[in-house]
């Protein structure tokens, strides 16, 4: 649904949308046990490209569950497959996207409060468009592994299986020491030579997939097997020359996460971690800003921890004090086989029990400096559910006089069915936001969204963030965040929830907003930074 935004701060061009936005912030000082609150203002100007690009996804690990249904979904939704089941027939769509099947509150109108679908606040990707290519230590075409996976309906697989068989992954990197070893069965798909080696074989595929298909940009996304962390320390991969020092050195510290992660920045790709390891180390970081390329994660917020962000919200910002929060899982697809090794199992336990402390640290009437709630997560195999996976949560808190309240949750989920959607979301905003340039008043060049793009948070267990700023995990904090980012770029405030028309007695003027600058013409700029790729080495 189209819309377009009438007002002196926002302009139209063929290839760009400008707007002008106030951003208004509070700061908080305190001396001598006072707390001052000081309201500041910053004014933006946003500049959005309006021209959609061709855009492909590679993934790692396509073979598996997580790749074979996304892509499966995208073939199922371009082509308006539907097929029957006992309770009727189903047609393909994309609920649980975001971008896709949410909607945001443009404004009121005559009959209330008006809607649009989340994906035409800007122009974004539609998914619908995007290519997809990747790499799996499997050797099934996707059509076989889409079987093997048991996650789509028989008579849609076969529908799709003439599109899928043409499929196949590019053989991939495998490190047996940083995933369980219960995968070598799988692995006979596999890149052979040194580390270096292998990386200059990726940053060639990539190159490959892009000429291919003549496509404007490539977004790299793992949603392979879960890791064990790697270390982090100096002389290693604390920063970018120590990281590619250690690849050309092959030293075995180094994962295959990482080694697509930089593979993907030295080819000006973004690259996003959609699973719990440690891929995004901090010389991963160094070398994304070098570049100035995109990197997001880690690991998809999809079930169980999406519901904890939310509840844990909820309890403490009614006064409620979590005391204790036990989540159990058990499923039995190739996610829960290879977790079920202790190193791999330690990666997501890390990635889901921190999910709770920037909502718990909100609160010191409830909580003493340093107090948390007894936080326990467990995950076990069982092969016989396959990606129907089961979570059991129970949520304990005080209340008021001493009393205690608990909640108990079920939940039953294909988990892969769950994940595809927020692959598309994470791919589509990651794009939109590379499309996206601002200056402020006291800078006037143009910049970008810092390279750690922590507004993908609301899609991730364990955000990460620049070095220094706070890590938001509370859900409906992290959704505002990108509507309102978005919204600033076609000029329009915040959605605030007040509603002071509705709340006094006389009608409120209506004024339309005065202009924050004279004029928006001299504000358009130049076409975007060119990314700088470093050569293969010989």
């Amino acid at each position: 649904m189209s819309f377009k935004v009438q007002s002196p701060n926002v302009d139209y061009t063929e290839d760009n949308i400008l707007s002008q936005y106030n951003y208004e912030t509070t700061e908080v000082t305190q001396e001598d046990g006072c707390l001052t609150a000081i309201p500041k203002q910053t004014k933006f100007t946003f500049r959005t490209e309006r021209r959609k690009p061709k855009l492909g996804c590679m993934l790692v690990g396509w073979g598996g569950n997580n790749g074979t249904t996304v892509t499966a979904a995208v073939i199922a939704n371009k082509l308006k497959m539907s097929w029957e089941t006992k309770s009727g027939v189903e047609h393909a769509n994309y609920f649980g996207s975001l971008t896709q099947a949410s909607t945001v509150c443009l404004g009121t109108g005559a009959q209330g409060d008006v809607y649009i679908p989340f994906k035409d606040i800007l122009p974004m990707v539609e998914p619908n468009d995007i290519i997809f290519d990747g790499w799996d230590i499997s050797s099934l075409n996707l059509a076989e592994a889409m079987e093997r996976a048991e996650v789509l309906n028989v008579q849609l697989q076969k529908q799709l299986r003439p599109h899928m068989e043409k499929f196949k992954p590019r053989p991939s990197i495998y490190f047996p020491d940083f995933i369980a070893a219960n995968q070598a069965d799988r692995a006979d798909n596999v890149l052979t030579g040194t580390k270096q080696e292998q990386m200059d074989q990726i940053r060639k595929d990539i190159r490959d997939f892009k000429n291919t298909n003549g496509l404007d940009k490539v977004i790299v996304l793992w949603t392979a097997n879960t890791e064990r962390f790697c270390d982090v320390e100096e002389g290693l991969n604390m920063t970018a020359e120590e990281l590619l020092a250690s690849i050309r050195e092959g030293k075995e510290e180094v994962s295959p996460s990482t080694v697509f992660a930089v593979a993907s920045i030295l080819e000006g790709c973004a690259y996003i971690n959609g699973s719990p390891q440690n891929s995004l180390v901090p010389g991963v970081v160094d070398l994304a800003s070098k570049h100035k390329v995109f990197i997001g994660g880690d690991d998809f917020k999809s079930g169980q921890t999406k519901i904890k962000s939310v509840l844990v919200d909820f309890l403490v910002s009614a006064g409620l004090k979590p005391v204790s929060i036990v989540s159990y899982n058990h499923l039995g697809n190739n996610d829960g086989k290879n977790l079920s090794a202790p190193k791999q199992f330690r990666s997501k336990e890390i990635s889901k029990s921190n999910v709770v402390d920037d909502m718990v640290e909100s609160n010191q009437i409830l909580y003493k400096p340093g107090e948390k709630p007894d936080h326990c997560v467990v995950i076990k195999y069982v092969p016989f559910v396959g990606d129907s996976k089961r979570a059991m949560d129970e949520y304990t808190s005080e209340i008021m006089m001493g009393g205690h309240n608990t909640i108990v949750l079920h939940n039953t989920c294909e988990d892969s069915l769950l994940a595809s959607p927020i692959i598309l979301d994470l791919v589509i905003l990651c794009e939109i936001c590379q499309r996206i340039n601002f200056q402020t008043d006291d800078n006037a060049n143009w910049q970008t969204f810092h390279p750690v793009l922590s507004i993908l948070s609301y899609l991730c267990k364990a955000p990460l963030v620049p070095r220094g700023t706070p890590v938001v995990n509370a859900l409906f904090k992290q959704r505002a965040c990108l509507e309102n980012i978005f919204r600033a770029c076609v000029g329009l405030p915040p959605i605030n929830h007040m509603t002071l028309e509705h709340k006094v007695t006389k009608p409120l003027p209506a004024k339309v907003s005065a202009p924050i600058v004279n004029d928006l013409t001299d504000k358009i700029p130049q076409g975007p930074q060119e990314v700088t790729k470093i050569p293969l080495e010989e």
